[in-house]
């Protein structure tokens, strides 16, 4: 059982044929879809560009928000295990007090 799907994106006003996984298709269409929003922003903000120049400034733009996504990430689980450590330290002051 097969369970790829061919499918045709486009970015950029450029085709790109892709074999994915059945699951996946929806994610990628939305991952297209807002790569080329984030283009059509640039290109109506700065017409005299090329659009290989939209293209990278919205690429920048969606690697700063996954690098601090990922920063976020790490982060959160540290903020969680110090709030603990807090709550363990205020319940023991509590209990000499």
């Amino acid at each position: 059982m097969d369970d790829k799907l061919s499918i045709k994106i486009s970015i950029a006003d450029r085709y790109y044929p892709l074999k994915i996984a059945v699951g996946d298709e929806e994610r990628i269409r939305n991952a297209a879809k807002r790569i080329n929003e984030k283009i059509d922003q640039y290109r109506q903000r700065y017409p005299e560009r090329d659009i290989q120049d939209a293209l990278s400034m919205a690429s920048l733009q969606f690697m700063i928000r996954l690098l601090e996504s990922e920063n976020n990430e790490y982060i959160g689980p540290l903020v969680q295990e110090l709030d603990s450590i807090n709550a363990q330290l205020e319940e023991y002051i509590q209990k000499e007090l």
